[in-house]
């Protein structure tokens, strides 16, 4: 049953969040796209308000109640002792709850989750924030979520099949995260935790996402084009990136600005060699401006493809990098472009100097 003025009630839930810096309209345009009301079970126990006042709901008794409980900015426990305890009222000891939409929108808001970015949540609960990770991280993202009560897990995957989300979801220990899926951009941690477990620390990603502070420009770069989509080197995978570092030595570093992607890649022992590759949306070439006669773009991505041949070795596969030779340089051992990929390697603009 879904009432026809679910957009007016979600406008309301969100006029209830007081105004905080974390809390971004870019958060709540998310909680319009996923409502809260297809991960609330027909009967729970609803917390309302900061008081936290306890009322029933039931969905089949008193829809408008039910409704009005959902729809405010309250929390909402799912479960009770593990499954073992009915859910009636004066239950204690909760086990599974929504939190309270302005709770999530503080946790999103602190963990600004950006478009095309990997997400790994501990505990997914009702599902509903996993949702909201889903949309926040955009059809180039991926969301990876560890529930470990399996009969919460199951509710939850039938919660995000009917509000048309896809996460990729996991019953197990959340305090061994997922290494198949490593590296993460992001860790949301939805559960109480006394220690934060190391397996977390090793699953985000190494790579530095801050663009440079400062880098000569002395106007004598190349103007070039790629048709390797720079996400691809931006999101690769943690085995891809130590391939990456090994093999040429460089430093690569990005930022999202809108729709757009712009990705550096940096000679740390010559600050005047870089080179920058910017993706924008709904382009099958990129623009690549390259200073300095060393093709770091053709590098990294040499050594990129050069591990996809490899049969894409996740991380746990090397040994220490730092003993591959000199002559494993891509550049070194082939001194060529990228092979059989026709015109994917940077080719100069047209009609430029």
């Amino acid at each position: 049953m879904t009432p026809q003025n679910v957009g007016q009630r979600i406008e309301q839930m969100i006029a209830e969040i007081p105004p905080a810096a974390q809390r971004t309209e870019r958060i709540f345009d998310a909680m319009r796209a996923v409502p809260r009301h297809p991960f609330i079970p027909r009967l729970a126990q609803a917390l309302l308000g900061a008081a936290e006042v306890e009322q029933i709901i039931d969905r089949d008794a008193d829809p408008e109640a039910w409704w009005n409980a959902v729809y405010s900015d309250s929390v909402i426990v799912t479960q009770v002792s593990d499954g073992a305890g009915e859910i009636m009222s004066g239950s204690n000891g909760p086990t599974s709850s929504a939190s309270a939409p302005s709770t999530v929108a503080d946790l999103l808001g602190w963990l600004d989750p950006a478009p095309g970015q990997s997400v790994l949540e501990i505990g997914t609960g009702t599902g509903w924030t996993a949702a909201l990770l889903t949309h926040l991280v955009g059809e180039h993202g991926s969301v990876t979520t560890i529930e470990v009560d399996e009969a919460v897990a199951e509710q939850a995957a039938k919660n995000v099949v009917a509000a048309g989300a896809q996460p990729h979801m996991i019953i197990g220990d959340g305090a061994k995260g997922c290494p198949d899926r490593a590296p993460f951009d992001r860790v949301h941690v939805t559960c109480g935790v006394r220690t934060v477990p190391y397996a977390w620390v090793e699953q985000m990603m190494m790579r530095s996402q801050r663009p440079p502070d400062a880098i000569p420009d002395d106007g004598n770069g190349q103007d070039l084009t790629t048709r390797i989509d720079p996400r691809t080197i931006a999101y690769a995978p943690a085995g891809a990136l130590l391939t990456m570092a090994a093999l040429t030595g460089l430093q690569v570093t990005f930022k999202g600005e809108g729709d757009q992607l712009l990705l550096w890649v940096m000679d740390q022992s010559d600050p005047g060699v870089w080179t920058l590759v910017t993706y924008a949306p709904g382009r099958q070439e990129h623009e690549v401006y390259q200073l300095g006669d060393r093709p770091l773009w053709d590098e990294v991505t040499d050594a990129y493809f050069r591990w996809v041949s490899w049969g894409e070795p996740g991380r746990d596969r090397f040994g220490d990098l730092r003993s591959f030779p000199r002559s494993a340089h891509p550049a070194r051992a082939c001194g060529r472009r990228l092979p059989g990929r026709g015109g994917c390697a940077p080719q100069r603009i047209r009609g430029r100097p």
